[in-house]
């Protein structure tokens, strides 16, 4: 079992949905001044890399995935992409 990163729900471990996601540590307002500031030219700011599980109504909710039908639910399989290679 895994636990919701918003709610904190025990969730199952093949129905949790799973998000990778990247970010910027710092926001996009003061990435001009930080970057004006520096002494090192062409320093990269650092970024955060962070796994998400969330339950399935913090993802609903979020919209991080769509409400599937009564008989679409019980599909656990992950969707194949046709676009995917």
């Amino acid at each position: 079992f895994l636990r919701c990163s918003n709610c904190g729900r025990s969730v199952p471990k093949d129905k949790a949905i799973k998000r990778f996601m990247v970010r910027n540590m710092v926001e996009s307002a003061a990435v001009g001044d930080i970057v004006e500031a520096s002494a090192i030219d062409e320093y990269r700011l650092p970024k955060l890399y962070l796994k998400i599980q969330y339950c399935v109504s913090c993802a609903i909710h979020a919209h991080v995935v769509r409400v599937r039908s009564a008989e679409g639910r019980k599909i656990r399989e992950n969707p194949q992409n046709e676009n995917w290679k």
